[in-house]
């Protein structure tokens, strides 16, 4: 009986085999960014709707305008549809963790605007018109851009729905730099 150990007659047995199933679940971590993603894509997609077409109570394109020439943006109107799409469309890719990188382009785009032109000089807190909610929007889409989407996204499929520093550079770039250009007209 040559390599068989009596004392130990289990060491002989084969391995059990990996369990496949258990990397094919969601976990908690992807339950919550889909938490995550959810609230702050419908609650951007929605701010947006409110810019472009008056829903949820706000004021639609003209008032939007009205109030971004008010802030020194001229034609008001453009700029509200582009400030209104980055915000629909940016809000609605974050919900679906479809594009993610550039969903959260766009919406740190719009916040660092929204940060320069309006709340930036009323100090940090919300209470006194502050930066808060801003700088809150910013950081949830960088951080989803750098963890992922998680799996429970569109972008699972492709590269860059696993995240990481390219994804959230990206995203910071571009967001950074559609900020400084529109701030710049």
């Amino acid at each position: 009986m040559v390599g068989k150990n009596i004392l130990h007659p289990t060491s002989a047995a084969p391995e059990p085999a990996a369990r496949p199933a258990a990397a094919s679940r969601s976990s908690a971590s992807d339950w919550g960014l889909l938490l995550l993603r959810l609230t702050f894509g419908l609650l951007m997609a929605g701010h947006g709707a409110q810019k472009l077409f008056g829903l949820f109570g706000g004021g639609g394109l003209s008032a939007t305008g009205r109030g971004f020439e008010s802030l020194g943006y001229r034609p008001g109107e453009v700029f509200a549809v582009f400030g209104g799409l980055s915000e629909l469309l940016g809000g609605l890719g974050l919900a679906l963790g479809l594009l993610t990188p550039l969903a959260s382009a766009a919406l740190i785009g719009v916040m660092i605007n929204a940060m320069v032109t309006v709340t930036g000089s009323r100090g940090l807190w919300a209470a006194d018109g502050g930066l808060e909610y801003n700088v809150s929007i910013a950081v949830v889409a960088l951080a989803i851009a750098a963890i992922g989407p998680g799996r429970l996204a569109v972008d699972r499929i492709f590269p860059w729905g696993k995240g990481g520093w390219p994804e959230a550079g990206l995203a910071l770039g571009l967001g950074g730099l559609g900020a400084a250009v529109t701030l710049s007209l």
